[in-house]
């Protein structure tokens, strides 16, 4: 019987394996640190991101409100308006006699309108500036440069509109000079030589003086949303053309965009074999998400107008133009929300016997419809501030008229903000054109606000 070598039976090493297991927890640790250094390097990263994605969201939105918000309050007066008879010397307003033919009428009514229109009607306006103030009684001739020249003609407007004004005394705000505006809000520098100046010392004084006591006064400039643009009057310059506009271009958007992509999309989804066919149809929908808008608006010149002939600068070929641009984007994202609803819904409805048909109307859309609502408005809302495109199509032209229809000559509000950034009349127009970027980010604000609100109230999880 042989016996082993003591020599030769490896010992076991306490330390030395204590001393391995303290190597090892060290490395696990110092592994495990230096993850937890970079994912919290990476949350405050991220979180550092998102800090400065809002810091300069902010700052963008306070420097539009700080430029916008004073320019929805402009000079103004209110004064006492006598329509005195002896200047609006024109007579009565002419009525048809029996023994007269139509003719006739008109001639006499025609008639009546020119000499309405040779009356002086800002001699009605000076009046009843001096007899607020008669201090300034002196200042006649300088009087009419403080009030914006549109006025005069609201006031024949007034008396065409309802001829028994004439011998009353009625109280009406009038707007104050687009210079008067802005000397009075120091959107000008008043340091600057007279040579320099918009308006004559004499005038500038005025305005000081009238402002001191209260005839010149802020008041809510509610003519930027019911006038249309102006050149010969700047102070009633508005958004109401601009913004019916955009009203009937998005219209047309929603009654042709969104059903023919929705009704594209579930056929592309749930009806279309799956050939080479489609496949192509579905790469040129991917590709078109990407054309930027300037090429529509390329493409909608050249089939809408230039073949089809359709008005110039009217909300009907704009709308047919933003209808392309929005096409593949509804019917992306509603693709997107046919594809979300599971599987096992189809199925079921299936195996109960319903038809395909049946099976995607009955219960796919529906299960479907907050995402396809949402996709609709957000391409809508995108629909609503670009400009590129209507560029193209003349939508850049001056037009000093609310549309009444869709083929009336429009602009659009993204276009009416590119109009007043370059107007000649800077230091009045860049507050204009902050107020009317306020009016449309209220807007578009306003339509994905609302997409959200459907997407959670009608969102089914499953």
């Amino acid at each position: 019987m042989s016996t082993s070598n003591p020599s030769t039976v490896p010992q076991f090493d306490a330390e030395a394996a204590a001393s391995a297991r303290e190597q090892r927890k060290q490395t696990i640790a110092n592994s495990l640190a230096k993850r937890h250094r970079k994912e919290k390097l990476f949350q405050a990263s991220g979180f550092m991101a998102v800090i400065a994605g809002l810091f300069f969201v902010v700052l963008l939105f306070s420097s539009i409100l700080a430029k916008g918000l004073p320019a929805f309050w402009q000079t103004s007066m209110t004064l006492p308006i006598t329509f005195d008879a002896q200047i609006i010397d024109a007579g009565p307003k002419p009525v048809q006699l029996a023994e007269e033919n139509p003719a006739q009428y008109e001639q006499r009514y025609i008639a009546w309108q020119t000499k309405m229109g040779m009356v002086d009607w800002d001699a009605l306006i000076v009046n009843a500036m001096i007899a607020k103030d008669p201090s300034i009684a002196n200042y006649r001739d300088e009087l009419s440069s403080l009030y914006t020249s549109s006025e005069a003609y609201r006031l024949r407007d007034m008396v065409f509109k309802d001829p028994s004004l004439i011998g009353q005394s009625k109280e009406i705000n009038l707007l104050a000079d687009a210079n008067v505006d802005v000397w009075l809000a120091g959107n000008i520098d008043r340091s600057l030589p007279d040579a320099q100046q918009q308006l004559s010392p004499e005038i500038r004084q005025l305005a000081d003086d009238l402002k001191a006591k209260g005839v010149l006064e802020n008041s809510f400039n509610t003519n930027i949303f019911y006038s249309a643009d102006s050149r010969s009057s700047p102070a009633t310059s508005g958004l109401a053309g601009a913004f019916m506009g955009s009203l009937f271009m998005m219209l047309i958007v929603i009654f042709i965009s969104i059903p023919i992509g929705v009704a594209s999309a579930i056929y592309l989804e749930e009806f279309a074999p799956k050939n080479v066919l489609t496949d192509i149809i579905e790469v040129n929908i991917n590709n078109l998400a990407a054309v930027p808008s300037i090429v529509f608006g390329l493409l909608g010149a050249a089939i809408f107008i230039g073949w089809m002939h359709l008005p110039l600068s009217a909300p009907l070929v704009g709308g047919l133009v933003l209808s392309l641009m929005t096409l593949p984007t509804v019917i992306i994202t509603t693709r997107a929300s046919l594809k979300a609803v599971p599987p096992s819904i189809r199925q079921a409805a299936l195996g109960l016997g319903a038809s395909k048909v049946q099976t995607v109307f009955h219960h796919v859309l529906p299960l479907a419809l907050p995402g396809i609502l949402t996709g609709a408005i957000i391409g809508v809302a995108q629909a609503l501030g670009e400009t590129a495109p209507l560029l193209l199509i003349g939508m850049s032209a001056f037009v000093a008229s609310v549309p009444a229809t869709p083929f009336d000559q429009s602009t659009a509000l993204p276009v009416q903000i590119f109009l007043w950034q370059g107007n000649e009349l800077r230091n009045f127009f860049e507050g204009r054109t902050a107020a009317a970027i306020i009016v449309l980010l209220a807007l578009m604000i306003s339509l994905n606000a609302f997409a959200v609100w459907l997407r959670k109230k009608f969102e089914v999880r499953w």
